[in-house]
Formats: structure tokens, C-alpha cells, sequence
């Protein structure tokens, strides 16, 4: 008996023979298998993982080269540049001999210091020695040593501007008496920034032999009656950075217009003053031993 068709002219649902193929070429009733794509395979794709891994790990390798090779050149620079720096460490601290202008900064500096280096009966010695009329050999004796002032109060106005105009720090002062007691002299020591300040301020100071440094006196000493109207002659003198002022009196008080001009030349007060002044400016700026080398005796 043969199957009904439909006008289509094909078969009409359920009504497939057994053993017969459908139109699609497969057996009536089974499923079609879907073949698996190639790139889905477990297989390829753990291959395609090793393979980008290994490319990974060789882009790594490279850049973990190029790494080394640039920290190996910042650190090779760094040696050179600390050796280089150890070698002009090395050739600037060994020892050497000084030079000209090495030796004469080294005087310069320590001549500058003396006045906070060295203590106040270092500046101003107990005794000082000086020549007298007939350059007989005498001595003055420190009677006392004033604190150390501002230089406005230390001088004279006239003078005192002169020192203020370059600098001037400070302004030490002595008394002296000499071996009988007659005689008192005051010294002061301006303490200039440097010897070019120093030379400068003394370009400027008055030549009037009646201004300079102020006295000092000390009560129940033969120094007691010195003050400024005793005053008969004033002077400086300049050493390094300092200038060195001295002044000098009769210990019995009598004053400048006191003394006829007579007396005042043919006394020894005045050379014994300026004797004074100049030997404690010798003391302050006397040239130093200078060290032949950088570090002492030995280079």
C-alpha cells in the first residue's frame, strides 16, 4: 500500500517507512552528530597556552636583559664618580706645602683671632717694656683692664665716627703706671672686621693730638685722677686688623692746659705713651710660625 503524500510530495509526518532515508540523508529517527571545530580541541588550546607563555617568558627575558644592562651602567657611573671623588678628596686632604698666599691667609687669620683667642692679660701684658729718655730701658706695670666696650663709648666723638663708618667691633682697654707712679698711660685696642677696614678707618681719623681713647681709671690706684682733661697727648698706631690707641697723664691729676708747652716737649711721658701703644701692637700683630704643610710639620 503505498504512503499518502501530501501536494507538497512529501511524506507526511509519522508516516515514514522503516529502513527509508529522509530527505536530509540520514536515517529517519536518529540525531546528527555536529562534528567539533578544530580550535576547540583541549589539545590545541593547551598547545596555544604553552606557546604564548613561551613567547611571554622570552619578552621578559629580554626586557629583564635590557634591566640589567642599565642598572649595570648607573652603577658602573656611580664608581667612577666616587672614585674619581675619593682620588680629589684624597689629593686636596693629603699633606702638601702651602702656598705664598696660603701662609699669608693663615697669618692674616690667626693675627685676626688673637684678640678672642688669647686671654685679656695676653692683649694687654702685666708689663711692658719701653725706651725712656736717654733710651734708658724702663717698664710700664698694668694697673687694670677695663671690660670691653662699644666704640662709640671708648673714644672721642671725632673719632668715633671714623670707627663706626668701617666696622669697628669692639674696643679693649688697659691702664699703666710707670716705675715711679708719676706717669699713667691708657691703651685701647679697636678690633676692625679686617686690615682693609683696618687701613681705611685710619685714612680717616682726625691728626688732633688732643682726641683718641678715653681713660680709664681705677679708684684707690695711682690711676685714680685720670680722666679725660688729664689727658696731655693722644696717638694711634694700626697693626693687622687693629688700631692701637694710647694716652698719657700725670698720675697727680694736673691737666693739658696745666702743663706749659715746654714741659710737654722735653717729657718723657709722651714717648713713653706712644712706646706703650706700639709695643702692644707689636705683641697683637706679630707674624705667626706658619706650618710648611697643610697638616702640620710633615707633608
Amino acid at each position: 500500500m503505498k504512503a499518502r503524500r501530501t501536494t507538497s510530495g512529501l511524506p507526511r509526518a509519522g508516516g515514514t517507512t522503516p529502513g527509508r532515508t529522509n530527505p536530509l540523508g540520514t536515517p529517519a529517527g536518529r540525531r546528527t552528530r555536529v562534528p567539533a571545530w578544530p580550535g576547540a580541541s583541549p589539545r590545541r588550546a593547551t598547545e596555544a597556552r604553552r606557546l604564548a607563555e613561551e613567547a611571554e617568558l622570552r619578552q621578559g627575558v629580554r626586557y629583564r636583559r635590557w634591566f640589567v644592562v642599565l642598572v649595570g651602567g648607573v652603577l658602573a657611573m656611580s664608581v667612577v664618580v666616587v672614585l674619581l671623588g675619593t682620588i680629589g678628596l684624597f689629593a686636596e686632604t693629603r699633606a702638601r706645602p702651602l702656598t705664598p698666599g696660603e701662609q699669608h691667609r693663615y697669618q692674616q687669620e690667626e693675627v685676626a683671632r688673637r684678640w678672642q683667642a688669647w686671654p685679656a692679660s695676653g692683649v694687654f701684658p702685666e708689663e711692658v717694656k719701653y725706651l725712656g729718655l736717654d733710651r734708658a730701658q724702663q717698664y710700664a706695670r698694668r694697673v687694670g683692664i677695663a671690660p670691653a666696650a662699644d666704640c662709640r663709648d671708648a673714644v672721642d666723638a671725632s673719632v668715633a665716627g671714623a670707627l663706626d663708618e668701617h666696622g669697628c667691633v669692639t674696643l679693649l682697654r688697659a691702664t699703666y703706671v710707670d716705675q715711679t707712679a708719676a706717669f699713667v698711660f691708657t691703651v685701647g685696642v679697636a678690633v676692625l672686621e679686617d686690615e682693609e677696614s683696618r687701613v681705611a678707618a685710619s685714612e680717616a681719623l682726625t691728626q688732633d693730638d688732643r682726641v683718641g681713647v678715653l681713660p680709664v681709671a681705677f679708684p684707690g690706684t695711682a690711676t685714680e685722677r685720670f680722666g679725660t682733661e688729664q689727658r696731655q697727648r693722644t696717638g694711634w698706631v694700626g697693626a693687622g686688623p687693629y688700631i692701637v690707641f694710647s694716652t698719657g697723664g700725670y698720675a697727680d691729676g694736673r691737666t693739658r692746659v696745666a702743663i706749659p708747652p715746654e714741659e710737654t716737649l722735653h717729657s718723657e711721658l709722651w714717648p713713653a705713651a706712644r712706646s706703650i701703644g706700639n709695643q702692644i701692637a707689636y705683641f697683637l700683630a706679630d707674624p705667626p710660625k706658619v706650618p710648611p704643610c697643610t697638616q702640620g710639620n710633615v707633608c
